[in-house]
């Protein structure tokens, strides 16, 4: 191994003599990179190969590379580049090929090998990379793409490209995305060509030598594409982005009505369809109107445009009555609602037809859920507080086994400030039972305590902690400690929580908690501290190597500690604590004696 290293770094001295002598890098330079490259060369000479060492190994060859860039820039040398960098260039490919035959599956480690490539402009070298990687990744539609990508942009091959897209899609035949960019390549190619004859029919060549054939001048080749994938690949989805693709040519209108018509033969129960139909009367508009208009005019042709936008989605929900097609309707309105607009008659028009159409939903029983809480806003941003209680009223009938429903019915009496807040937690409490209503009777506690008396608010903590599943009751005995010790002080804090300790489960922070509150105190015991340390170490010693390291850490720090106890707790720690955090214990208290913690 030794041999092969010294041969290998040998190999590189006449680059690095050229360094030195054109005056890119002194000789104490040159000594420091010689004595890296062996450590280097001897680390991925190694029987058992390691990838970090060939990617530190690449990333000091490219760092390298760079800064001998930067200084040809700086002292405008130019040459010699076919000594020095080519050789370089050679090496890092090098390393690259074997870190990818070791590590095949890495797909990261063939990217970085693409991007130097493409960094560097070694494009022979960068088809064969995507060669070895497609021949060992045919599975990952992206990277074909990439390559063809590559092939049609940067080496101007539209033959190559189209093989790569053809080849992939023999691997993935109804992959959406291939079809999409192998139809995009197709329209770009034509443009291509469409321009080219254009120059040299203005600039009066004679065409014989050159074939341009119509078909492909009028993407008939895109057409036969889309055509293929149409067959395959089912949903409006994939129509409608090869259509917006299309739309960015402006030679395929014949081919953007074939895409239409067939969007609105094959599908049109799809909410996607509609909505695309619908959006489009603002495109169209947009096209029609002129620059100059005055203001009063704009607005009047945006107010146009939107009321026929909704004419068709009115059409839509009447033959498509799903709750899909009523959201598309309903995050069009709102888009347009949230639009900026100095016209208040436009604003307040938005705002009637969003109201309008939310209500229209609503009445259908087609209003997603998610949806409602949008609309309440609305409703009390504009003070509609009637109208807010009676839409979460019937929400959470309708969802009535919805958390989401009942907090949002909560928050807007809450908001309102209404009398039956506690009547409407009871009903919503006796519908979800018990399961998944912490965050009902985190709501209700946090409204108690603003508005109701201590000895009320406490009665609820204590009946929560009944009413929710043991893990969600975990959450609720945090909180009423907390409360206890804000509004009840230290005595009464220590009472609540050795009664809490009665019931399991607990989480740390509980007990942390606790901790924390005897510490506030200005006569903090060590006696209470240990009681609770002990108590947390019981459920959490086996688990947590933090808590142990806290404990110890007490022992010494406090000035009723007993210093003394510290063996009995390590011990006791090693023989709980399990798998890896013994390590992380023991490294923990190292650093606890030498008082880096």
């Amino acid at each position: 191994m030794a041999e092969r290293v010294e041969q290998r770094v040998e190999d590189r001295v006449p680059e690095l003599e050229q360094l030195e002598r054109v005056g890119l890098f002194t000789r104490e330079e040159i000594r420091a990179i010689l004595r890296k490259v062996s450590a280097l060369e001897y680390k991925i000479q190694r029987r058992a190969l390691r990838k970090e060492d060939f990617v530190n190994y690449i990333q000091y060859e490219i760092n390298l590379l760079e800064l001998i860039r930067k200084r040809r820039a700086r002292i405008g040398y130019s040459f010699k580049k076919d000594e020095i960098e080519f050789s370089m260039l050679h090496r890092v490919h090098s390393l690259f090929k074997r870190a990818t035959g070791k590590w095949k599956d890495d797909v990261q480690l063939w990217l970085s090998h693409v991007a130097f490539c493409k960094q560097w402009n070694t494009k022979n070298q960068l088809s064969k990379v995507f060669s070895s990687m497609l021949a060992i990744h045919p599975n990952k539609p992206a990277l074909w793409i990439m390559a063809a990508k590559w092939e049609m942009e940067t080496r101007l091959s539209s033959e190559s490209a189209r093989h790569l897209f053809l080849r992939a899609l023999r691997f993935h035949p109804e992959c959406p995305k291939l079809y999409q960019e192998y139809f995009r390549m197709e329209l770009m190619n034509a443009e291509k060509q469409r321009k080219e004859k254009k120059e040299f029919e203005r600039a009066k060549m004679d065409l014989g030598q050159f074939s341009y054939s119509e078909e492909i001048l009028n993407g008939e080749m895109a057409r036969i594409i889309y055509r293929d994938a149409a067959q395959k690949i089912k949903g409006a989805e994939f129509h409608l982005a090869v259509l917006s693709i299309a739309k960015l040519f402006d030679f395929t209108q014949d081919l953007q009505k074939e895409i239409l018509e067939s969007l609105q033969t094959k599908f049109a129960d799809d909410p996607l369809t509609w909505e695309y139909l619908a959006r489009r009367e603002l495109e169209l508009g947009s096209l029609q109107s002129t620059e100059h208009s005055t203001k009063q005019k704009k607005v009047s042709e945006m107010t146009q445009r939107e009321e026929r936008c909704c004419a068709v989605f009115e059409e839509a929900v009447g033959a498509v009555p799903t709750e899909a097609m009523w959201k598309c309707y309903i995050t069009f309105c709102l888009e347009r609602y949230n639009r900026k607009t100095n016209s208040a008659e436009l604003k307040q028009k938005r705002l009637e037809r969003t109201l309008s159409v939310f209500d229209k939903a609503h009445k259908s029983s087609l209003l997603p859920e998610a949806l409602y809480k949008q609309w309440l806003q609305l409703l009390l941003e504009f003070n509609l507080s009637e109208k807010a209680v009676e839409v979460a009223e019937a929400a959470s009938k309708r969802f009535s086994l919805s958390v989401e429903a009942w907090q949002m019915r909560l928050q807007v009496l809450i908001q309102l400030k209404r009398d039956d807040v506690t009547q409407c937690f009871e009903e919503a409490i006796k519908h979800m039972k018990s399961k998944g209503t912490l965050p009902l009777w985190t709501l209700w506690v946090e409204w108690s305590e603003g508005t109701n008396s201590k000895e009320d608010t406490e009665a609820l903590y204590q009946r929560s902690l009944h009413a929710t599943t043991p893990a969600e009751s975990v959450t609720m005995k945090e909180k009423y400690l907390d409360w206890t010790y804000r509004n009840c002080g230290y005595k009464k804090v220590k009472k609540v929580f050795t009664s809490l300790c009665e019931n399991r489960p607990f989480s740390i922070d509980f007990f942390r908690r606790m901790i924390q509150i005897e510490k506030e105190q200005e006569s903090c015991k060590m006696l209470h501290l240990r009681e609770y340390y002990e108590r947390a170490l019981r459920e959490f010693g086996s688990t947590d190597s933090d808590l142990w390291v806290d404990y110890i850490k007490e022992e010494l720090s406090h000035p009723q500690g007993k210093p003394e106890n510290c063996g009995n707790i390590h011990w006791r720690a090693m023989k709980m604590l399990q798998g890896d955090l013994v390590e992380d214990f023991v490294s923990k208290h190292t650093l606890l004696q030498t008082g880096h913690l």
